[in-house]
C-alpha cells in the first residue's frame, strides 16, 4: 500500500509545488524617438496578465542594454538576456525560433509608406511600376527581415542602425525609408525637429504579405504556448482590437490607402504555415473604419 501511495503523494506535493514565475525580457528601445514599442508591449502584457490562472505570475521587463535586431537574435538564440523579440517572420526565423502566429499588427506592416527628402516628391509622383521604384536606394535596420523581402524584390538596399537612417534620408544617402502605416506617421512626427527636410511620401503604397510575431527561443515552448493562449483570448473578449485601432487608427485615416498607387511586391520569405486564411487576424483595408 505504501509503494501504491508514494507516487500519488509526489504528484500532490509536484501541484501544490509553487510554479516559477515566468520571466520576460524583451528588446529595449533603440532610441530616444523610438516610439515603436508601445502597442507591442501592450499585447505583451495584456496576453502574459489574462493567462496567470494557468501559468502562474510573471516578471517584465525590458534588456538592460540596446540591441540592433542582429543582436537581438543573438542574444535570443544564445539565452544571454532576451527570452522574446519580435519580429515580421521569415523562413529562417521559423527554423530558429519558435514564432507565436497571431499578427501583432494584423499584418499592417505588409502596407509600406516611405519616409523621404522632401524635395524628392516629384521624383516619386512619377513612379507608377514596381520598375519604376527599383530606381530608388532603400534604407533598412541592420537585421531586419523586411531587408531581405525588398532586397529579393530587386531594391538596392542600405542597412544601418535605426535612429541613423532618419538622418540618412535628410541627407539623400538614401532615397526612402520604408515603414509600416502604422509607423511613418509617428517617426515622422518624432523626427521632423531634427531632420527639417523630413517628409511622408504622398503617392505610393508598398504592398506585401508580412506577418508580424512575438518569437521565443526553442527551448521556450511553455512561453510559446502561454503567449498565444494569452493573445486568443484577447481577440475573442475585444481588446486586441481595441489596442489595434487606438495605435493604428489615426495612421490608417492618414495614409488615405485608397488615394494611393499600389505596388505589389513578393515576398518569397513568407512561410507556408502563415495563417492567411484566418481572415479575423489581418487588417481588410476595404472594411468600413471604426468611428
Amino acid at each position: 500500500m505504501r509503494i501504491l501511495l508514494l507516487p500519488l503523494l509526489c504528484l500532490t506535493l509536484l501541484s501544490l509545488a509553487p510554479r516559477a514565475d515566468d520571466e520576460v525580457v524583451y528588446p529595449a528601445p533603440e532610441g530616444a524617438a523610438d516610439v515603436r514599442h508601445d502597442d507591442k508591449l501592450e499585447f505583451l502584457r495584456g496576453a502574459l496578465e489574462r493567462t496567470k490562472g494557468q501559468y502562474g505570475d510573471y516578471h517584465i521587463r525590458p534588456a538592460s542594454a540596446v540591441m540592433n535586431k542582429a543582436r537581438q537574435l543573438v542574444s535570443l538564440s544564445t539565452g544571454q538576456e532576451l527570452t522574446l523579440t519580435w519580429s515580421g517572420t521569415t523562413l529562417q526565423m521559423e527554423r530558429d525560433f519558435l514564432p507565436v502566429r497571431i499578427p501583432l499588427r494584423k499584418g499592417l506592416g505588409g502596407y509600406r509608406i516611405s519616409l523621404i527628402a522632401q524635395e524628392r516628391q516629384a521624383a516619386f509622383d512619377q513612379v507608377h511600376s514596381l520598375q519604376d521604384l527599383r530606381r530608388f536606394v532603400i534604407g533598412q535596420g541592420k537585421g531586419w527581415s523586411s531587408a531581405d523581402v525588398l532586397q529579393e524584390a530587386g531594391f538596392p538596399v542600405v542597412t544601418s542602425n535605426y535612429d541613423s537612417l532618419f538622418r540618412m534620408v535628410g541627407s539623400r544617402r538614401i532615397d526612402m525609408f520604408p515603414r509600416g502605416l502604422h509607423e511613418a506617421f509617428e517617426e515622422y512626427e518624432a523626427n521632423r525637429a531634427a531632420i527639417p527636410n523630413l517628409a511622408v511620401e504622398e503617392r505610393l503604397v508598398i504592398r506585401y504579405d508580412n506577418p508580424y510575431y512575438f518569437f521565443v527561443s526553442r527551448q521556450n515552448e511553455r512561453l510559446a504556448r502561454r503567449l498565444e493562449q494569452g493573445l486568443r483570448l484577447m481577440i475573442k473578449d475585444g481588446s486586441f482590437d481595441e489596442i489595434f485601432w487606438r495605435h493604428n487608427g489615426e495612421s490608417i485615416r492618414k495614409a488615405n490607402l485608397a488615394g494611393r498607387r499600389v505596388i505589389v511586391i513578393p515576398n518569397r520569405q513568407l512561410p507556408p504555415l502563415t495563417p492567411l486564411a484566418d481572415k479575423s487576424l489581418w487588417f481588410d483595408p476595404t472594411a468600413p473604419l471604426p468611428k
